[in-house]
């Protein structure tokens, strides 16, 4: 940040994945903590900041891919800080009608989201916890925006390697799963793990042991997978971010060393 004073409640002396996301992203909204962080992360894996930009890419066309399907409700969970091409942002291109609520537990992510959004009354920011769907199914506040009886899209970009126990991070899916109407989706996007060493995933393990999120998790193709049972894959199924629909006019990841990610997009 372009001031290091820090909200209260926020201590800049702990990176936050979401303040180190920003950072990959090019953005400003960030500590001297996070920068360092995510430092180290380019140190060991230098294609980061490459594979975060094709995340945003993948985000953008997921979206207008279910709004080709004609979802029109969005809950976007671990939002991150505003950047460009926001799921709002490319749902309500296709739709203005459409309604989007984005979840997080970051208090820096909450306060910028609400105050960008203050105007907007098609989109909501709400604090939340992905550990618990079923209490971000039931907030009052998210019934309030959105029609659950109703097609939704469920976003989980980036967020569920940050959830190292895999049998947790399976039940999260198949509780949102179980309470989703006939035609919605989800949309997953994964760290896996690239040609990193053992020595090299263990030193980037331990710099995220030491942030808000408090670990990080990188699963193999097959794992991923996992969190698409009673989903129907669309095409081109679970593959390299870039590789999904990926568009002509876009650029495409260079060839550097680090880590990989595997996305797809689920229908019910």
């Amino acid at each position: 940040m372009e001031s290091e004073q820090a909200p209260t409640g926020i201590d800049p002396n702990i990176p936050s994945v979401a303040r180190m996301y920003d950072y990959f992203l090019g953005g400003k909204d960030n500590f001297a903590a996070d920068r360092a962080a995510a430092a180290k992360i380019i140190e060991l894996t230098p294609n980061v900041r490459e594979g975060v930009q094709a995340n945003r890419r993948f985000l953008s066309r997921a979206v207008n891919f279910l709004a080709g399907t004609g979802i029109r409700q969005f809950l976007d969970i671990g939002a991150g800080l505003p950047t460009q091409e926001n799921v709002h942002e490319v749902a309500l291109r296709a739709d203005p009608e459409s309604r989007i609520v984005y979840i997080d537990n970051d208090p820096i992510v909450l306060a910028h989201g609400r105050a960008i959004l203050e105007d907007n009354q098609q989109t909501i920011v709400l604090d939340g916890d992905l550990r618990e769907p079923l209490a971000i199914l039931k907030d009052p506040r998210v019934h309030a925006h959105l029609d659950l009886s109703r097609p939704v899209g469920v976003l989980l970009l980036a967020v569920l390697h940050f959830i190292p126990e895999d049998d947790l991070a399976e039940t999260i899916v198949n509780t949102l799963r179980d309470h989703l109407a006939p035609g919605s989706a989800i949309v997953i996007s994964h760290l896996s793990y690239g040609d990193l060493d053992e020595s090299q995933l263990a030193e980037g393990t331990a710099v995220y042991t030491r942030t808000t999120a408090g670990a990080v998790r990188p699963r193999s193709h097959t794992q991923i997978l996992r969190f698409f049972d009673g989903f129907t894959l669309a095409e081109p199924g679970l593959v390299s971010t870039d590789d999904w629909r990926p568009d002509p006019a876009s650029p495409r990841l260079p060839a550097l060393p680090g880590v990989d990610g595997y996305s797809g997009v689920g229908l019910l």
